[in-house]
């Protein structure tokens, strides 16, 4: 469906302006799965970028201080310009984290199905994230919290997430009511100017026809609203 849409050829929007999009994955994904959104990114005329993170199993205040950060770095340095971040599911909530981190290097976050308000998932995710956990903590030891990889957790990856977005981030939150996998009401702000429901499913969200369109018409609204810088 989205190799056959309009949008998948850039037809009816508008080119981008070359500013940089930083795409990050979700849980127990790598950057691979993003390639179709990366290529039509690039097509639109935007500087896209892979997280760089590798498998997303470890604890997020590390990948965003190890890995994200020095990605973030390298498109800011090359564009000349204010950065996109786009997650998907767990990867949202990171690219969150990190442009409530960063407000003057970030324009704008997109989050695809990420429940930034709550961990309220399908159990066997909940089982597979108390697994990723046990091994963050024996591969790191004391070098994360107790809580790590949970909603108590007190890193600044977390007590980023419970303040507001800095106005001058453009927040956009996509979810579906038929995600299946993450409960829809914990993926929105509570703000309708800010939340967009599209139809499909959760890993389905990163090929969908109406989710590109979103892309498009958010970034272009960042644009416009947002001076680079």
């Amino acid at each position: 469906m989205l190799h056959i849409a309009p949008i998948y050829y850039g037809l009816g929007y508008p080119p981008g302006d070359g500013s940089a999009v930083v795409l990050v994955p979700g849980f127990l994904a790598t950057d691979v799965y993003l390639v179709e959104l990366w290529a039509w990114l690039y097509r639109m005329e935007y500087k896209p970028y892979f997280s760089g993170i590798g498998l997303n199993a470890e604890c997020p205040n590390l990948l965003i201080r190890r890995t994200l950060n020095a990605t973030i770095d390298r498109a800011r340095a090359e564009t000349g310009r204010k950065v996109h971040l786009i997650g998907h599911s767990l990867g949202g909530i990171i690219a969150m984290s990190a442009a409530a981190q960063r407000p003057d290097d970030v324009a704008s976050v997109i989050t695809l199905a990420a429940p930034f308000r709550g961990p309220v998932v399908h159990p066997n995710i909940l089982r597979l994230a108390e697994y990723v956990r046990s091994a963050i903590q024996a591969r790191h030891g004391d070098g994360v919290l107790p809580s790590c990889y949970t909603g108590r957790c007190s890193c600044e990856f977390v007590s980023c997430l419970n303040d507001k977005m800095p106005r001058r981030v453009m927040m956009t939150a996509v979810y579906s009511r038929t995600d299946a996998i993450v409960d829809w009401r914990y993926c929105v702000t509570g703000d309708p100017d800010l939340d967009f429901e599209v139809p499909g499913t959760h890993v389905g969200l990163v090929f969908n026809p109406s989710v590109y369109a979103l892309i498009a018409k958010r970034l272009e609204n960042a644009r416009e609203q947002i001076p680079a810088t």
